[in-house]
């Protein structure tokens, strides 16, 4: 697992600095993205009851039901991502990652700094895409539904999904530079008077 610079807490031999104003709002901003995904779930799981409901009870699904179900789902997993990045709960190869890691603590600190940096780079790469469909669906009105029946805009959803994906970029960021504190650190024997 990636230290955790953020707690105040020793890890491995060296003390963490102690969260700063601005790491305690990214902190809460980062949880407040999971909580906000953790009550669509919950919205989710209310519309998927009520059509099962109504196509029992009349024959037939509710409308924006399956649009509105994958914008949701893809909107979840954006806005838990950074603190799953955050928590350090990426899916890795972990047969030869914790072993390395407990062995020679440097060495899988940077093999992690690198998974971080790809990650950003990747997820960055998702957001500046994103950014386009973004803009494309606010500036022609993109919508979902059957126009008559039901119809919502489809740009509130992008622009959470956006949000997600540019701030799991950035914590990433913030795992890297945690992790070459990790690299960089000498250890008490080598700490000069």
């Amino acid at each position: 697992m990636a230290p955790d610079i953020v707690h105040g807490e020793e890890q491995a031999g060296r003390p963490s600095p102690a969260p700063g104003r601005s790491a305690r709002l990214w902190l809460t901003f980062v949880d407040g993205l999971a909580v906000l995904g953790t009550i669509l779930i919950s919205v989710l799981m209310v519309i998927i009851c009520t059509d099962i409901v109504a196509r029992n009870a009349m024959g037939s699904s509710l409308p924006l039901v399956s649009e509105l179900g994958a914008l949701l789902l893809v909107m979840i997993v954006c806005l838990q991502l950074p603190a799953t990045v955050r928590a350090d709960r990426l899916a890795r190869t972990e047969v030869f990652y914790i072993p390395i890691r407990e062995r020679h603590p440097r060495v899988g600190a940077g093999l992690s700094c690198v998974f971080n940096v790809v990650g950003a780079c990747v997820l960055g790469a998702i957001a500046w895409a994103s950014w386009s469909i973004l803009a494309k669906d606010y500036s022609s009105g993109e919508f979902i539904g059957v126009t008559g029946i039901a119809t919502l805009p489809t740009f509130p959803f992008r622009i959470l999904i956006f949000i997600g994906i540019g701030v799991s970029s950035i914590q990433f960021l913030v795992q890297a530079v945690a992790e070459l504190r990790t690299v960089n650190w000498r250890g008490p024997s080598h700490v000069s008077d």
